[in-house]
């Protein structure tokens, strides 16, 4: 596994995120020796987990806290809840664009894409997500592709839980890189 030991990731993150895509891709990096803060505009967040909710997880900073130069990549997990609510707020939102106007890594899963339009920086993007955002991907400029990950210039997405060891495995390759001018797109 690549050392990580001097990268710390962001993970932005709102109520009702899938469990899953929270958790595995934490616990990847924090193995592979990242530092790792769960953000969020909540006071409180509580995952989906198998139809219904789990448990509560601990928020490490508040998004009016975190300061994006902090972080070397950002993660943002999926579930239905947590993209809605992060993609209607307007701090998340340039939160998210700071790390492709500086070319850092971006990771997202499942519903998790959905926030990333927000951004403007998708346009002529190769992406992947869970099949009910497709058309929002596209309209957004997106070139929408059925895989298990897909990454363009550190910006890797995956379609659901199934494909997190492959999204984790990229996710960390991309982080450990550093830095991509291609992924200034916004």
């Amino acid at each position: 596994m690549p050392n990580l030991n001097d990268k710390t990731v962001a993970i932005l993150t709102e109520t009702g995120f899938e469990e899953s895509e929270l958790k595995s891709p934490k616990q990847a990096l924090e193995e592979a020796g990242a530092t790792v803060h769960v953000i969020s505009p909540a006071t409180s967040i509580k995952g989906w987990k198998d139809g219904n909710w789990s448990e509560e997880v601990h928020i490490d900073k508040s998004l009016s806290d975190a300061n994006p130069s902090d972080y070397h990549a950002l993660m943002i997990p999926g579930g239905v809840i947590n993209p809605d609510k992060l993609r209607t707020n307007k701090d998340a939102i340039a939160f998210i664009k700071t790390f492709f106007e500086a070319g850092k890594p971006v990771g997202a899963i499942c519903h998790g894409p959905q926030v990333l339009i927000e951004t403007g920086a998708l346009q002529g993007r190769e992406m992947t997500s869970w099949p009910s955002i497709k058309t929002d991907l596209t309209n957004a400029g997106v070139n929408w592709t059925d895989s298990e990950c897909v990454c363009d210039s550190a910006l890797v997405t995956a379609r659901k839980p199934d494909d997190l060891p492959a999204f984790n495995k990229k996710l960390i390759e991309e982080i450990r890189e550093g830095v991509h001018e291609e992924q200034k797109t916004v």
